[in-house]
């Protein structure tokens, strides 16, 4: 396979086990080489002479130039030879199997918690020996046959994005409370809440919600998979049936507005709420935004939290060779608890904090939120990572059809549950 690689050769040649380092950066660094050893097969590694080539494949592009500066801080400060290879896009996942299924892949890649790393489990190291691991966001830690295996990038999360001016959203506090809002901004002339006609902003996202609050979201969505429960039947998605009849009856058809539109709309107060999350903030860049704004939740069945999930994370090969698993353990101490490290996932990323103390002073007023509602185990889970794959496509042409048609919120429900049990099939 043909890959562009951006190779880092930039070993510092060791003298006596001492790291060359900046300033205070060096000494947290070398305890990181130290006590961060791959798994209870290596021995510990007392230099970087002891440690393996540390080779990253990893699938944000938005983010490779700042890696690669990246790469070359962690090994002037560690002398820990590192190679980035460049993303593939669209092709990662697929040249990722590729490699590892072939023992020429990476040492440290990134996966999207969830299908991704399950269908990946055999490949992936645990971690639960890295120092930082207890400092993780409650939750954020990807786990997969009870072993800790991806540390979080960063955080995503969605619900009602709010304009401040035009909303209160301590008031938002019940399905009933957020109807009244829709019907009193109506009248007012403002469109309360919208949505967009693309797939996931129609409906995957506020459908995670009533499966999210379950008691136990896994169990519920198998059932329901296996045509066991029906979604009618519970609470959570009879609320949901009746919040779609009030922005139905109430706000802007979404078959007729794009992301864009969508996101402009908001930025120029024609719409007070928008579902969204903290990615959409670029978009008002444009704009001369002057309200203060943030996110909440979708209170179904009065629920306060917000769905917050971690869009990729980075695992550990567990076939590569000890020295190189060394190498990734290191790397990621290193990023998560030096000053280096965090000067870069916060300011040259702009990750949102997944660690306990760490801060940033970037983070724009909805990512804001949704670092504070992790920071407060405020959240619910994007239980949609685990949806049968592709449902999306025919979730939406039912509530294409919904808002078109006198179809009730309980026909809504359980056509989507039917779309549910044949995408199981």
């Amino acid at each position: 396979m043909k890959r562009k690689t951006l190779a880092l050769l930039l070993a510092v040649t060791m003298i006596g086990g001492c790291l060359t380092g900046c300033g205070s950066n060096a000494a947290p660094a070398q305890d990181g080489a130290k006590a961060e050893n791959a798994s209870a097969d290596a021995a510990p590694a007392e230099s970087s002479d002891e440690m393996g080539k540390l080779v990253i494949f990893q699938s944000k592009t938005e983010i490779m130039d700042q890696l690669n500066q990246c790469a070359e801080a962690f090994s002037d400060e560690t002398g820990i030879e590192v190679e980035v290879w460049e993303t593939s896009g669209d092709k990662y996942f697929t040249d990722l199997k590729t490699d590892l299924s072939t023992h020429a892949g990476p040492t440290l890649f990134s996966l999207a918690p969830g299908a991704e790393s399950v269908e990946m489990a055999d490949y992936l190291e645990d971690v639960s020996d890295l120092k930082f691991i207890d400092k993780v966001s409650a939750g954020m830690v990807d786990e997969v046959s009870g072993k800790k295996v991806g540390i979080p990038y960063t955080l995503e999360g969605f619900g009602l994005v709010y304009n401040g001016s035009l909303v209160d959203p301590k008031t938002l506090t019940s399905t009933d409370a957020l109807v009244s809002y829709l019907e009193k901004a109506k009248a007012d002339g403002i469109n309360g809440l919208g949505f967009s006609q693309e797939d996931y902003f129609l409906i995957m996202h506020v459908l995670n919600t009533p499966f999210a609050i379950q008691k136990d979201p896994a169990d519920y969505l198998a059932k329901v998979l296996a045509g066991q429960e029906r979604m009618i039947d519970n609470d959570a998605f009879k609320e949901f049936g009746k919040f779609m009849e009030a922005v139905r009856a109430n706000c802007t058809n979404p078959a007729d507005i794009t992301y864009d539109n969508n996101c402009g709309d908001f930025a120029t107060g024609k719409t007070a709420m928008i579902h969204q999350g903290n990615w959409c903030y670029g978009m008002f860049a444009d704009y001369d935004v002057n309200f203060d704004m943030g996110i909440t939740a979708l209170p179904l069945l009065g629920n306060k939290k917000v769905a917050v999930s971690v869009p990729a994370a980075w695992y550990i090969n567990t076939d590569a060779a000890p020295e190189e698993k060394a190498a990734a353990k290191a790397f990621l101490e290193w990023l998560y608890t030096s000053e280096t490290g965090e000067k870069y996932l916060m300011q040259e990323f702009g990750f949102v904090p997944v660690i306990e103390g760490m801060t940033s002073e970037k983070l724009d007023p909805i990512s804001a939120s949704v670092a504070e509602a992790a920071a407060k185990g405020d959240t619910i889970p994007w239980s949609m990572a685990n949806w049968p794959a592709g449902i999306s496509t025919s979730l939406a042409p039912i509530v294409m059809q919904f808002y078109v048609s006198d179809m009730s919120g309980d026909e809504l429900v359980n056509q989507l549950n039917d779309a549910f049990v044949a995408a199981a099939k």
